[in-house]
């Protein structure tokens, strides 16, 4: 599990309320650096894409763990990613199943969410893609405050 990736403005990575964990926008970070820029379709191919959007939903799980056990969590709700699209470009879907399908591999069943794929102009520098989560915790789950 990677270190929780540290906010690039305002905000917190992840935010517990009752049984429900929100996880900000992850963008592709990897060891503090963004793993691509670009825009699907343009400099970045559709493949690329996918694997990025793989690294935004593990760093969605680290922003989890930075607050609660993932042992605990119940189910992941809803995924939303936003894809940096060239013109022209409509595979946002399949870009966004590389959160989906790892968050599937992690969590079997319970990786199953409801989710939206948008294509947006631009992302928060320059990445490629973004993924924000929402998962159901266990209501005996244990709060872990950093």
């Amino acid at each position: 599990m990677p270190a929780v990736v540290p906010p690039v403005a305002a905000y917190q990575p992840a935010v517990r309320s009752g049984d429900y964990v929100y996880v900000s926008g992850q963008l592709p970070m990897v060891e503090g650096e963004l793993a691509g820029t670009g825009k699907v379709g343009g400099e970045v191919d559709a493949e690329r894409a996918y694997e990025l959007a793989r690294i935004c939903a593990l760093n969605g799980l680290a922003a989890i763990a930075s607050i609660a056990d993932l042992e605990e969590v119940a189910g992941i709700v809803k995924l939303a990613g936003f894809v940096a699209s060239a013109p022209g470009f409509t595979g946002q879907p399949a870009v966004v199943n590389g959160a989906s399908d790892l968050l599937g591999e992690v969590f079997g069943e319970a990786g199953r969410h409801a989710r939206s794929a948008v294509g947006v102009s631009e992302l928060p520098l320059g990445a490629p893609v973004e993924v924000e989560l929402i998962a159901a915790m266990a209501p005996s789950a244990k709060v872990r405050l950093v």
